[in-house]
């Protein structure tokens, strides 16, 4: 028997921050202590290793199999991969591996030395023509320094090489035989041009030590179970439809009403910290980004233009020449500034088709972007401003924990030195006035201004790139933008880009993954599921749900031709975070049986009780408290009666 909300004496909070998210969502993976295992930009011994068992592997493999060619193979996160061209038409398989490992082994085993050497171009390219690889002659086409560096594997007449910047461990016997692991094989257009050769490409891993293999992959088993892709799919949330073509992505009605919370909550944040939320097109002349220089510098990522009586438009690939012009629209002065515009602009990019994925590389996605234009002066308090919002939005979904970069001047770069200097202090200044701990990449920054990077770490410790913060010296000069200063002389502001999700689709996708589907209450696209225990109650269910509907809540009734076990556990499977259970009683009585996902029951309420609890939990997002009298078996509770 349930007991009535009358006995309160009893209570239980659920907790929806990020620490007690599997109490309230019924997420267990959530809540994983995630072991940190070193990375590329914080280990780079780690990342010699990586390259070095790179090398090893090509030549593993073209011992065994003389008819392949390589092309590249770079570091990716967790590991490399190697690209190979099979003359005979062939391709490598995972049945390949054991054998290529044993290779492998044998390399490491052997001690051999690993150099470096430098030629010049002309004898670079004479030694690929003499070992009759054409896809080396492409990649040293591509590469515009000198000298040309070759890296060596062994000495005298069975030396393996290949062309690389490096770096590289001394000698193979420095390589951890037990901490590297072949992984998958897969097809991959070269250059990723569907209409060039199609490739062997070998994915690997490699790290320090067994342990932190082991615990690498325990991770990729975890990730597996939160691809979005296959949890996206599963909980009807969107779809990639190929009839349509590859990397756009169509919003289910589930997945659309978790998107327009996250949108909602990101306009109200930014009206909040003083941005005027803006509009602008999807297409503009062409003219237009020949001004920004994205027509020059950014061509390739852009679709061809568009005929519109007999002037060429272009399909946006960015949204801050817009807002450049929109700056120009009028006259401003020093008074004006700063000017904060943010923009859920819709953009579009041309990603060749080998490197769609889901929703984190797509050909349209909204950016959640916003400029600022401000005084010199105003720049360190702009970016701190910045930075405070960026901590409280992503700290809505759960994410504390950063890893941050400040990134510098590059070798190539517009503006003075003096302009330089001071915004690479106002984002130091700023990030040191949060007192946050960070890196810095030397030479990282864009060419027209230094930034900030910021990468969430997820559930189960993988870190994802989402906010930057960029100043920009290039678009002020190229559109002309002015302000008047205080002694009537005309300067240019200093203009900010900055997200901080990114994009709405990624987000969205890592979103999926770091809850594992488990959504938030506030976020779930089904907060409460009516479940009737009999056809005799179905129209005070839908009543109960007109009335949690018009006071905000998301809810659903099941249609009820399942028995009551079967309707708890489809909604569980759809990880609907509240059930309510209702019997012939509860309908007498103008209450509801409560259960929690994952939790079993918690109690009867009144459905103004319930209704006003839920509520206040989904507007903090902090806690849902019944203050009803709990079961003493909340594991197995008595069924309503019929």
């Amino acid at each position: 028997m349930l007991l009535r909300p009358a006995l309160k004496t009893m209570s239980r909070s659920w907790g929806l921050n990020s620490r007690l998210f599997s109490a309230v969502a019924g997420s267990e993976p959530a809540v994983l202590k995630a072991e940190v295992i070193p990375t590329n930009e914080n280990d780079p011994d780690l990342l010699k290793i990586r390259h070095s068992t790179a090398h090893v592997m090509a030549m593993a493999v073209q011992s065994l199999y003389p008819e392949a060619q390589v092309t590249i193979g770079p570091w990716i996160d967790n590991g490399f991969y190697y690209d190979f061209f099979m003359t005979n038409n062939t391709a490598l398989a995972s049945e390949d591996f054991k054998k290529i490992k044993k290779a492998m082994d044998k390399i490491i085993s052997k001690d051999l030395p690993i150099r470096r050497e430098e030629v010049s171009r002309e004898e670079a390219e004479r030694r690929i023509k003499s070992i009759n690889e054409p896809f080396k002659l492409e990649i040293l086409e591509s590469i515009k320094t000198e000298p040309i560096t070759i890296y060596h594997i062994g000495e005298g007449d069975d030396t393996w090489w290949d062309l690389c910047a490096g770096p590289h461990v001394e000698s193979t016997g420095a390589l951890p035989k037990k901490a590297i692991e072949l992984q998958s094989v897969a097809g991959a257009y070269w250059r990723g041009d569907e209409k060039r050769e199609m490739l062997s490409r070998i994915y690997a891993t490699a790290w320090h030590d067994p342990g932190q293999l082991k615990a690498y992959k325990k991770r990729v088993e975890e990730a597996k179970k939160r691809d979005h892709r296959v949890l996206g799919k599963k909980l009807d949330l969107f779809s990639i439809q190929e009839d349509a073509g590859g990397g756009l992505v169509f919003w289910h009605p589930k997945g659309s009403k978790i998107r327009a919370n996250i949108e909602d909550f990101w306009r109200d944040a930014h009206i909040r910290n003083g941005y005027d939320i803006v509009y602008t097109p999807h297409i503009a002349n062409v003219d237009l980004w020949k001004t920004s220089g994205h027509f020059d510098f950014y061509k390739e990522g852009m679709f061809d233009q568009m005929d519109v009586e007999g002037q060429e438009y272009q399909i946006k690939p960015m949204n801050c020449p817009f807002h450049c012009i929109m700056y120009k629209d009028d006259l401003r002065s020093y008074r004006d500034l700063p000017l904060r515009w943010g923009e859920l602009g819709t953009v579009y990019r041309y990603e060749r088709s080998g490197t769609l994925h889901g929703l984190m590389r797509v050909r349209g996605f909204t950016q959640d972007d916003a400029h600022i234009f401000c005084l010199p002066e105003q720049l360190t308090d702009e970016i701190v401003g910045v930075l405070d919002l960026t901590e409280e939005i992503l700290s809505k979904f759960g994410f504390t924990d950063y890893d941050i970069m400040l990134s510098t001047r590059p070798e190539k770069s517009v503006g003075s030195d003096k302009i330089w200097d001071d915004a690479t202090e106002a984002l130091r200044g700023a990030l040191e006035r949060k007192g946050w701990d960070y890196g810095i990449d030397e030479g990282g920054g864009a060419f027209y201004g230094p930034k900030i990077d910021l990468k969430i770490r997820d559930a189960i410790g993988r870190t994802w790139q989402c906010s930057t913060v960029q100043c920009d010296f290039n678009l002020p000069e190229r559109f002309d933008l002015t302000y008047k200063t205080s002694e009537g002389t005309t300067e240019r502001p200093i203009m900010v880009h900055r997200a901080i999700f990114g994009s709405i689709e990624r987000f969205f996708g890592i979103l999926v993954e770091n809850c594992a589907g488990d959504f938030p209450l506030w976020l779930a696209p089904v907060q409460l599921k009516i479940c009737p225990v009999t056809e005799s109650v179905h129209d005070y269910c839908h009543e109960v749900k007109a009335k949690a509907a018009k006071a905000g809540i998301r809810v659903e009734v099941d249609r009820g031709v399942d028995r009551l076990p079967k309707q708890v556990r489809n909604a569980e499977k759809g990880k609907v975070p509240i059930m309510a259970i209702v019997g012939v009683k509860e309908m007498e009585t103008g209450e509801l049986a409560i259960r929690r996902k994952g939790m079993g029951d918690v109690g009867s309420f009144t459905v103004d009780d319930f209704i006003t609890n839920m509520l206040e939990s989904i507007g903090n997002t902090k806690e849902f408290e019944f203050e009803g009298r709990i079961d003493p078996k909340p594991d197995k509770p008595e069924e309503p009666s019929e």
